[in-house]
């Protein structure tokens, strides 16, 4: 067969791909050894987001894949799957490294070489989604997608959904690990949101592994999948690729006992926010993995934007923008938590009303902007002393520790360093009542006893400093 001419009679822009087979059922070398017009032409045309070509832009048949695009082992399995296996492959992408969709086919071609294998591959390129291609997903992957979708669509308690989908994905993947963390590199955090282990590993959680060098890690990540939209190792030959693009996390994985895994970035508004991964997933579900996964990250990604974006209007409306601590709000959402049964209360805990004093005086005698310099200082004292403790500003001067799995002899403690910050360059004062409740009682009786002894002790302060008493 003259591949040339045979590649001639496709419109759309194709290739012939060669794949060089090895004994060991690895593969070597893979070439485009001939396209048509329209496939060559798009080389030609513009490398915008190809790599330097050393042929002046021009296509030269029979050369290694790499010397077109970079090196992508999603391409690679794609094109492996076709030429050696001879599967008909079919796949609806959109690369991070191309503004573009494509539409792409494989189809194995049966010819007399024992050393390589060859398969057509066709692309068809769009600028917007074309959501009619998706009716070509298989009724599996159609039935996990859809109930991923419906379970995130209908939750209640999204935390609690998450953990369901991640069962549902570790599942699906047969894996034995599978978990979503959550990233932000301008603050270089990252964080778990969710994760399922198999039962057979024990307890495994990535929470013994998150420190504040993981974010490293995770960036390096987006490095490693070079513009792709996942990264599937699913073999010794492209863990050995991992071994070569990012040794570190290489070294990593094979401490974990990590041979496989399945990394999906979650992209939302062309932010990474963050990584749904499974380790060890059962290789024979390769092509459903990334077929499935592909759409459900994201559908994810936009769910855990929206939770995000919830979070942080409610953090708004229950944070003190003056101080930065809790607001009155906060606190009475908190106490009809604690009263109605939604939280869970220790039988010990302890209450602390904080009156701050000679508010009022600044503010007469030097102006407002003193005032509020008074109640970020207040506020940072509490802050700094009260550190594993709940903080409110619960009005103007007063505010509210709530205390939870703290010993009395700690807070104390915490009460005498607080009152040692009168003598600080800065100094603050606070008149102080305190409740220390032992038998898992009422709290609202608890913040009324704390309250009546802050009073008490601010009388006793007015009655030492009475040039203070305008508070």
């Amino acid at each position: 067969m003259d591949l040339q001419e045979y590649v001639d009679q496709f419109d759309s822009m194709t290739c012939i791909m060669s794949v060089e087979k090895n004994a060991d059922g690895s593969y070597g070398k893979m070439c485009i050894e001939v396209g048509n017009k329209a496939y060559v032409s798009s080389f030609e045309k513009s490398n915008d987001n190809l790599i330097d070509m050393p042929f002046g832009n021009k296509f030269v048949p029979g050369q290694e894949y790499t010397t077109y695009i970079p090196k992508d082992l999603n391409f690679e399995h794609f094109i492996y799957n076709s030429a050696v296996l001879k599967k008909p492959m079919h796949a609806y992408i959109h690369p991070d490294r191309f503004d573009i969709w494509f539409n792409i086919f494989s189809l194995p071609l049966d010819f007399d070489d024992p050393y390589k294998c060859y398969c057509t591959y066709t692309q068809e390129v769009s600028a917007e989604i074309n959501t009619n291609q998706l009716k070509n997903l298989s009724s599996k992957t159609t039935r996990d997608v859809l109930k991923a979708c419906i379970k995130l669509r209908g939750t209640k308690n999204f935390l609690k959904t998450m953990d369901e989908v991640i069962e549902d994905i570790r599942n699906i993947c047969k894996s034995n690990f599978c978990c979503i963390m959550l990233t932000d590199f301008k603050e270089r955090k990252c964080s778990l949101l969710s994760e399922s282990a198999a039962p057979e590993i024990g307890r495994h959680t990535l929470l013994d592994f998150l420190d504040d060098e993981f974010i490293d890690y995770a960036q390096s990540w987006l490095d490693t999948i070079n513009g792709s939209n996942c990264l599937i190792i699913k073999n010794e030959q492209d863990m050995a690729e991992i071994k070569v693009r990012n040794p570190r996390w290489y070294v990593s994985m094979q401490s974990a006992g990590i041979e496989r895994i399945a990394l999906f970035p979650l992209k939302y508004n062309e932010e990474v926010i963050g990584f749904l991964w499974a380790t060890n997933f059962d290789i024979q579900e390769t092509e459903h993995i990334k077929e499935t996964l592909e759409l459900t990250t994201f559908f994810i990604a936009s769910e855990i934007a929206n939770y995000q974006l919830l979070q942080q209007l409610e953090k708004l409306s229950t944070t003190d923008l003056l101080t930065g601590v809790n607001n009155r709000n906060a606190m009475n959402n908190r106490v009809i938590k604690i009263v109605t049964g939604r939280e869970r209360m220790p039988n010990a805990y302890g209450v602390i009303f904080a009156d701050l004093n000679g508010l009022k005086t600044i503010n007469d005698g030097k102006g407002h902007n003193a005032g509020d310099s008074l109640l970020k200082n207040a506020a940072a004292a509490l802050t700094t002393t009260f550190k594993g403790s709940d903080i409110y500003r619960a009005g103007g001067d007063e505010f509210v520790i709530i205390s939870m799995g703290i010993s009395k002899e700690i807070l104390e403690s915490q009460i005498i360093e607080l009152r040692k910050k009168e003598n600080d360059p800065e100094p603050v004062s606070f008149a102080i009542g305190f409740y220390y409740n032992e038998n898992h009682g009422d709290i609202r009786a608890a913040m009324r006893l704390a309250d009546a002894r802050m009073y008490e002790d601010k009388r006793q302060h007015y009655e030492m400093h009475a040039e203070n008493r305008k508070r």
